[in-house]
This record gives structure tokens, C-alpha cells and sequence, in this order.
């Protein structure tokens, strides 16, 4: 469970990370508009989660099909 901490940690910090300039961003173009600058980011967050899950998908799929060959390789 530890590792699973650490990544939403990170993950977590990301989002902050990424909030902060997009706060800045969207505040110097369209000026300071609360609603706007919140319906915005969530998104932001949403197409960002999409991505994020599609990573996931790739890496978790990926893994198996490599652990199936090494699987393979260690019986001959």
C-alpha cells in the first residue's frame, strides 16, 4: 500500500503543480473569473485523467505481454 501512496502523492503534486501556472494563464487572458477558471480546469483535469488512463491501460497490457515471453523463455 505504500507504493500506491507515494504515486497518488506525486500524482498529487503534479495536479498542484500543473494548477498553478494554468491559474496564471487563464487569469492573464481572460481576466480573474472564478466559475470560468474552475469549469476550465475540471476540464482540463477530466482530458487529463483520460490521458492518464490510456498510459495506464498501455503499460498495464504491455507488462503482461512481456511477462507472458519471459514466462515462455524460462521453461525452454
Amino acid at each position: 500500500m505504500g507504493k500506491n501512496k507515494d504515486i497518488l502523492k506525486v500524482l498529487l503534486l503534479i495536479l498542484i503543480g500543473m494548477f498553478i501556472p494554468f491559474l496564471g494563464s487563464i487569469t492573464l487572458t481572460y481576466g480573474f473569473m472564478p466559475q470560468k477558471i474552475v469549469v476550465t480546469f475540471l476540464y482540463f483535469l477530466f482530458i487529463f485523467c483520460c490521458e492518464l488512463g490510456v498510459v495506464y491501460l498501455y503499460f498495464t497490457l504491455s507488462g503482461r505481454r512481456a511477462s507472458k515471453k519471459m514466462a515462455r523463455y524460462k521453461q525452454k
